[in-house]
């Protein structure tokens, strides 16, 4: 894996461990000669991994909207700055040129991101390792909704087995690296032959 994009808040969180998993990803992935790609900001979780990341001579690469920049909320300093006209194109870019995706406690935004690569995953629009970084229990209710899904038959198993949880940084990035998509059957004509029963 050449670069990972990490989805986390644009604040920090009440709590010092999310502040702290922040830094620990950035510093492992630039330990690793692992790229960060990441929405591109200067606050927040955003901030930390990025700034950890170039503290230990990382490459970091962000995608940010115009709009956006102009608010001045952009980092300065990163490695490059791609900008786009669109939250859309943002997305979209961050999952092109990305080998692997990791979501850090985050808001509606990250929700947003980690959706789309679950939804291009399962379509396999893409074939991407997509995994959760499960600070103090943060995503815990968000797993029980899929699994709720799954109980309810809204969600395939295949498709909830193929997102990685772990709570510790090194042990994400092995499991991002073992990673292998889970053979999804023919889930389309069964979803078919369930709507004309």
């Amino acid at each position: 894996m050449q670069q990972i994009c990490v989805f986390c808040g644009s604040s920090m969180g009440t709590g010092l461990h999310y502040r702290k998993a922040a830094g620990d990803l950035g510093k492992l992935l630039a330990m690793k000669g692992i790229g960060l790609v990441y929405g591109g900001s200067n606050v927040g979780l955003m901030k930390i991994i990025a700034d950890t990341v170039l503290q230990n001579n990382g490459r970091v690469t962000g995608v940010m909207p115009h709009h956006l920049i102009s608010r001045e909320i952009a980092h300065t300093g990163i490695t490059e700055m791609f900008e786009v006209d669109t939250m859309a194109q943002r997305k979209e870019m961050m999952i092109s040129i990305s080998d692997a995706f990791i979501a850090l406690p985050g808001g509606y935004g990250t929700l947003d991101e980690l959706s789309e690569v679950l939804t291009f995953n399962q379509l396999r629009i893409t074939d991407k390792p997509l995994g959760l970084l499960n600070t103090g229990g943060y995503f815990d209710a968000l797993l029980r909704f899929f699994d709720h899904g799954v109980n309810e038959g809204f969600i395939r198993r295949e498709h909830r087995d193929n997102l990685i949880v772990a709570e510790d940084t090194e042990n994400l990035l092995d499991l991002l690296a073992q990673w292998q998509p889970v053979p999804t059957g023919k889930w389309i004509e069964e979803i078919l032959r369930e709507s004309q029963s």
